[in-house]
C-alpha cells in the first residue's frame, strides 16, 4: 500500500499545532509535531472578536508551518479551527488569512471550522489509538483554551457520547482569574463557572460508565510532567503516563497559591501557560472529583495524541 505524505493542523484558543506523518491505512508514521502558543483567542470572550495583534501572531506561526510543509512535501493538509473560531464576529479575516498562506503549498487549502462533537471524535480517534481494549469505555477529556470537549467511546472507535463545554484555561482565567496569585474568592467563582458547566456536559456523557480516564492537551500534559516532577517537558515520558487522582489534586492546588514567576520557574512549565495554567488546574480538579465520584475512576492517563492524530487518520479515509 502506497504511502502519503500529509498533515494536520490544529488552531485553538492558545496554540496551534502540526503533525506531519506518513500514512498507510490506520498506521502513522510521525515526522515532525510542533506546537506554537499564539493566544488566538485573547480577549474573545469579552470582545467577540480575533485582535488584530493575535491573527498576526497565528499567521507568523502558520507561516513557518507553511515551509515545513513544503520541505516535507506534504500532499494532502488539513486545517481545523476549534473554540475561539467558532465564537467571533470576525473570523472572515482569519479564514483569508490560513487561505493565503495554505494555498501557496497545498492548492485550495483553507482552514474549516468544525463542531465540537466533530472535535470531540477526532480527539477521541487519536487519544485511544495505542490504548489496550481492557481499558474501554475510555472517558477522553480534551482541554482546550476556550472549551472541553468530553467524549465516552469503545476502543475500535465507537463514540457513545460527546459534549463540548464552554470552559477553558483562557477563557476561565480572562473571566474570573485576575489577582497574582488568584485570591480566595476568584477562584471559588472559576470553580462556580466549571462546576456548572459540567453539570450540563454530565447529563450528555453518561462518564458512569467509563473504566479509564485519558486527559489531552497542554494542561494535563504539563501536569503530569510536575506530578512526575520531570526537570524538563519529555514528551515521550508524559505520553501514556499515570497520575493517581490525589496526586493530581496536590498539584493543582500547588498551581492555585503559586504566584506567576513561581509558575514560570517551574522546569516544564511552557512560557505561553503560565498565565493560564492555573485556569486548567481548577477545570482538572472538579473533573477528578466528578470522575471519582461517578465512575470510581481514580486516576488519569494522560495522552501526547490527540486531535492532531485524528485529523491526520481522517486525511487517509
Amino acid at each position: 500500500m502506497a504511502l502519503t505524505r500529509v498533515a494536520a493542523v490544529d488552531c485553538g484558543t492558545n496554540s496551534i499545532r502540526l503533525l506531519i506523518a506518513e500514512a498507510t491505512g490506520d498506521q502513522l508514521h510521525e515526522m515532525h509535531r510542533e506546537t506554537r502558543i499564539v493566544r488566538l483567542g485573547q480577549g474573545v470572550d469579552a470582545t467577540g472578536e480575533f485582535a488584530p495583534h493575535a491573527i498576526a501572531r497565528t499567521r507568523d506561526a502558520l507561516a513557518d508551518y507553511a515551509e515545513l510543509l513544503k520541505f516535507h512535501r506534504v500532499e494532502r493538509v488539513r486545517m481545523v479551527a476549534t473554540s475561539a473560531a467558532r465564537d467571533v464576529a470576525n473570523r472572515d479575516v482569519f479564514f483569508a488569512m490560513t487561505a493565503e498562506v495554505l494555498a501557496a503549498v497545498v492548492p485550495g487549502s483553507v482552514a474549516e471550522v468544525i463542531s465540537g462533537d466533530e472535535e470531540a471524535e477526532l480527539s477521541f480517534r487519536g487519544a485511544v489509538r495505542e490504548l489496550d481494549s481492557v481499558g474501554a469505555p475510555f472517558v477522553v477529556v480534551d482541554l482546550g483554551g476556550g472549551s472541553t470537549e468530553i467524549v465516552l467511546g469503545k476502543a475500535d472507535n465507537d463514540v457513545v457520547a460527546s459534549h463540548s463545554a464552554d470552559i477553558g484555561c483562557v477563557r476561565l482565567t480572562e473571566r474570573c482569574l485576575h489577582s497574582d496569585p488568584p485570591t480566595e474568592r476568584e477562584v471559588a467563582a472559576a470553580r462556580q463557572v466549571v462546576g456548572e458547566r459540567l453539570e450540563a456536559a454530565l447529563q450528555r456523557v453518561p462518564v458512569e460508565q467509563a473504566r479509564t480516564w485519558v486527559g489531552l492537551a497542554g494542561t494535563m500534559t504539563t501536569l503530569s510532567a510536575l506530578a512526575h516532577d520531570l526537570t524538563t517537558y519529555d514528551a515521550a515520558a508524559i505520553h501514556l503516563s499515570r497520575v493517581p487522582a490525589g496526586q493530581l489534586l496536590a498539584v493543582c492546588e500547588r498551581l492555585l497559591r503559586m504566584t506567576r514567576n513561581e509558575r514560570a520557574a517551574l522546569p516544564p512549565m511552557h512560557e505561553g501557560r503560565v498565565d493560564v495554567i492555573a485556569g486548567g488546574a481548577i477545570v482538572v480538579e472538579e473533573l477528578t472529583r466528578e470522575l471519582r465520584d461517578r465512575a470510581g475512576i481514580d486516576e488519569l492517563t494522560v495522552s501526547e495524541h490527540d486531535i492532531l492524530d485524528g485529523i491526520v487518520l481522517s486525511l487517509c479515509g
